[in-house]
C-alpha cells in the first residue's frame, strides 16, 4: 500500500510488547508481511523496500560503510568455501 501503511504498522508493534517481540527476532519478508496482514495492514515487499531506501538515505556515509561492512562479514559466513 505504502510507507504511511508501513509507519502504522511499526506504531502499533511499538505499543504492543507481543508483537514487538515477534517483530525483534529475524523474519523473512514473507512472514513479515503476514504478521501485518494479521493485524490489518495490506503490506507490499514494495513498501519494505522503499522503507529500507529511506532509512538507508538518512545514514551517514561512514555509517553506510559500517552497514556494509556487518552484511559482508555476514555473507563470508553463508557462502560455503
Amino acid at each position: 500500500m505504502s510507507l504511511e501503511q508501513l509507519d502504522a504498522f511499526v506504531t502499533l508493534a511499538r505499543s504492543r510488547p507481543e508483537l514487538a517481540e515477534r517483530l525483534a527476532e529475524p523474519l523473512e519478508l514473507e512472514a513479515f508481511l503476514s504478521l501485518a496482514a494479521a493485524e490489518g495492514f495490506d503490506l507490499q515487499a514494495e513498501d519494505v523496500i522503499a522503507a529500507q531506501q529511506r532509512q538507508e538515505e538518512q545514514l551517514s556515509d561512514s555509517e553506510l560503510q559500517h552497514q556494509a561492512g556487518l552484511e559482508a562479514r555476514r555473507l563470508r559466513h553463508f557462502v560455503y568455501g
